[in-house]
């Protein structure tokens, strides 16, 4: 089959996904699927422990082709812009798939930024239309109301504040016998999203990717983890966050898989719609697999001590039976207990967008529920390496997914240098910046990723830090924090971040050279002391160039992106106009002094 030619509805077998690579462009691809898994149900909504909406394929197509003839009318077009600011809901994916029909590119933007930093954004991608759930519009300026044509979702009957504003209806009562709306053509070439990568002050960076770029990546992920019907993703990422777009949205109907929203995301109800509707792969970021295993752990230290000796000698003995491949129903049948209470159905989870601690992984390995590791930017799609479980490994990110080649620039003598990507799946340019794409893309077109690591002889990438957070300390030693970081795992604290003191408050005459290691940390219930005995017990078990000399200690919540990354510039900049050098408590010789520590004003405490 040729690339631009979709089978149009028809497949060789049930559980085969469609071919990305027989496609041209997202909207193809899309259309296909609601013909060809027509029948089979594409989404599921639940609010706690209700159900709002079951979408089969058949009757998201009609609620997106009304939609899109809803855009065709205002004048929405090949070429045109469509930004989206919605939670994770059907209505996200309907929007999205009729701007892309009508050849649209999509802007999708982080539903949980401020209505300033709404406006900026919006400001800098210049969309012809904005579908923006309620809350999210009234938190929108005047200006950027009136810039732009905009479909409010959700509008409570009689809103008077809309303004010039369009309220969007019950899209599914559309007349049926209206004609469908033939997609329009674009090529793999052709601007597919304006994606904001993480961070939103100062500088937009708005990576332009391609149709053929998430087609690509599409191929290569569907060859090492297909979804096909009877698989249900729990989708609570956002869904304009890369992971999400592509694991939550096109890989499913590609496969004809089913796609769990939850709109209350606190963890009983994520308990609840686990078992509701037996998911099978879903999407996390590291803290809430800190969460999970809180729960497991919490379940089995409420067990009789003969089922915790069980449970400790089946999970070796699953690690064992299992260490080449992954084998799902061996797993559930030696460890029943603990996959009842992910809904009993759960085979995989993604991981990805921070650092995720080794131990942790191989703790969900061993209890039969793999962790792919996957490491990635927005630049690149959505990743750029992944581990295939053949076997599995902990301790990496996994090797270069099919179609991208990944190098390291410039080796150290351990062989450390800046990770390189290549590849189909790379943003085209920085939105109307090209001084800022210049400096991340080479004159050949690849990805200057910033981040700093090194392949082992299997092809696996190790991560040691960005090149921008690296610390070089007193003895010309150069560190990375979040390397650092994985060693304070076990630390008794909410948060903890490793920075240079100078980084923090920068001396006169200071330069690249004698800065000191500070962690700054939220404690749980302002307990200090026994943080800064943890810090000084895991000092001792690393290189005295990379232990920490001493504490910041912070009340409020660390800034994070949406993929839960820690902001570390917005929380240095947070930390240094709220104390001062003085803030340190040193981390010493093993007595708790901290509760003679004064505390400064501001966040400290």
């Amino acid at each position: 089959m040729s690339p631009g030619t979709p089978s149009k509805g028809l497949r060789a077998a049930a559980a085969e996904p469609l071919f990305a690579g027989a496609y041209a462009s997202l909207g193809e691809l899309l259309s296909d699927a609601t013909l060809t898994f027509k029948t089979a149900t594409a989404l599921v909504c639940r609010d706690r422990k209700r159900e709002q909406a079951r979408l089969t394929f058949t009757a998201f197509r009609a609620e997106a082709m009304a939609m899109a003839r809803l855009f065709e009318s205002h004048g929405v077009g090949p070429g045109s812009r469509v930004a989206l600011i919605m939670g994770n809901q059907p209505r996200w994916l309907v929007a999205a798939a009729a701007a892309f029909w009508r050849g649209a590119v999509l802007v999708p933007l982080d539903y949980k930024l401020t209505g300033a930093e709404h406006d900026a954004l919006l400001a800098h991608a210049r969309p012809d239309a904005l579908v923006v759930d309620y809350p999210y519009f009234r938190r929108l300026s005047a200006a950027t109301r009136e810039a732009t044509r905009v479909f409010v979702n959700e509008a409570p009957a009689g809103a008077a504040d809309l303004g010039g504003a369009e309220a969007l209806g019950e899209l599914g009562h559309a007349d049926p016998d209206a004609p469908e709306l033939e997609v329009v053509p674009r090529r793999r070439e052709d601007d597919a999203t304006i994606v904001y990568s993480s961070g939103t002050g100062g500088r937009p960076k708005g990576c332009v990717l391609s149709h053929g770029a998430y087609l690509a990546q599409l191929e290569g992920l569907v060859a090492l983890f297909p979804l096909t019907e009877g698989d249900r993703y729990f989708s609570i990422l956002p869904t304009n966050h890369a992971i999400d777009f592509m694991c939550g949205f096109v890989g499913p109907f590609s496969g004809g898989a089913t796609v769990v929203h939850q709109r209350t995301l606190r963890p009983e109800h994520l308990l609840d719609t686990m078992k509701a509707e037996r998911v099978t792969h879903m999407a996390v970021v590291p803290l809430l697999l800190e969460a999970f295993e809180r729960g497991v752990n919490e379940r089995i230290a409420e067990s009789k001590p003969w089922q915790r000796e069980a449970v400790k000698a089946l999970s070796a003995l699953n690690g064992w039976l299992t260490a080449k491949t992954p084998r799902h129903a061996l797993s559930k049948r030696l460890l029943r207990p603990i996959h009842d209470g992910f809904g009993g159905d759960l085979k995989v989870l993604f991981c990805g967008g921070a650092f995720t601690e080794r131990r942790l992984a191989e703790r969900f390995y061993e209890l039969g529920l793999p962790v792919v590791i996957g490491y990635g930017l927005t630049e690149c799609c959505t990743v750029a390496t992944v581990n295939d479980l053949k076997p599995f490994r902990g301790d990496t990110v996994g090797r270069a997914v099919p179609g991208v080649d990944v190098t390291i620039a410039d080796p150290d003598a351990l062989g450390v240098g800046e990770v390189i990507v290549r590849g189909p799946t790379l943003m085209s340019r920085y939105l109307d910046d090209p001084e800022l794409t210049a400096e991340t893309l080479t004159a050949d077109g690849a990805l200057r990723t910033g981040d700093l690591g090194w392949l082992d002889a299997a092809g696996h990438l190790h991560l040691v830090g960005r090149r921008k957070n690296m610390i070089v300390t007193t003895g010309g030693k150069n560190v990375y924090p979040e390397d650092i970081e994985a060693a304070f795992a076990k630390v008794p604290c909410e948060e903890l971040v490793v920075v240079a003191a100078d980084y923090l408050w920068p001396r006169k005459g200071g330069g690249l050279t004698g800065e000191a290691l500070v962690a700054v940390v939220r404690t749980k219930d302002g307990d200090l002391d026994a943080t800064r005995v943890a810090v000084q017990q895991a000092n001792a078990r690393l290189a005295d160039f990379k232990r920490v000399s001493g504490l910041v200690h912070w009340h409020n919540e660390f800034p994070r992106t949406a993929s839960m990354k820690v902001k570390r510039a917005e929380l240095a900049d947070l930390v240094r106009a709220g104390s001062s050098r003085d803030a340190i408590v040193p981390v010493g010789s093993g007595e708790t002094a901290a509760a003679s520590y004064t505390s400064p004003t501001g966040g400290v405490a």
